[in-house]
C-alpha cells in the first residue's frame, strides 16, 4: 500500500508563496519527501492545490491502493463532496480534485487526522 502524508501551507501575508511538503511511502519503504514553494493561491484552496500535487506525484502508482494522509477537516469534506460552501474558487478546485481522483483505478482513501492525537503526532513527524 501507498500512504502519503501532504500538507500545503499558506503565508501570513497576501500575495506570497504557499508551501507544499508530502512524504510517500511504500510499505514502510520511503519513496520521496519533498518540500517546495509554490506561487500564491488563495487561502482556501492551498489544500486543495497540494492534494492535486500529491495526486500527480501519485500516477505512477495508479494501479496500487493509495492513502493519503492529510490534517485538514475542510479539505476532506471538500474531497467527499460534503461541504457546503459557495466559493467559487473551491467549488471549481474540487471539481479538478475528483478528475484526478478519477485517474486511478482504486480508489484513494483519504484520512483526516485531526481527531487522533497519535496519528497527528505521526504525520506532523513525517512532514518536518
Amino acid at each position: 500500500m501507498i500512504k502519503a502524508y501532504m500538507v500545503g501551507i499558506t503565508t501570513h501575508y497576501e500575495g506570497e508563496d504557499i508551501e507544499i511538503r508530502y512524504s510517500i511511502y511504500n510499505d514502510e519503504k520511503l519513496l520521496c519527501k519533498k518540500s517546495f514553494f509554490k506561487e500564491y493561491k488563495k487561502p482556501a484552496i492551498v489544500g486543495q492545490v497540494a492534494l492535486i500535487t500529491v495526486l500527480q506525484e501519485l500516477e505512477d502508482f495508479v494501479d496500487d491502493e493509495i492513502m493519503i494522509v492529510i490534517n485538514d477537516p475542510a479539505l476532506n469534506e471538500q474531497v467527499k463532496g460534503t461541504s457546503t460552501t459557495r466559493n467559487r474558487d473551491v467549488l471549481k478546485m474540487a471539481r479538478l480534485v475528483k478528475e484526478e481522483l478519477g485517474k486511478f483505478k482504486n480508489p484513494i482513501i483519504i484520512k483526516d487526522v485531526s481527531g487522533d492525537s497519535v496519528e497527528l503526532a505521526k504525520w506532523n513527524e513525517e512532514l518536518k
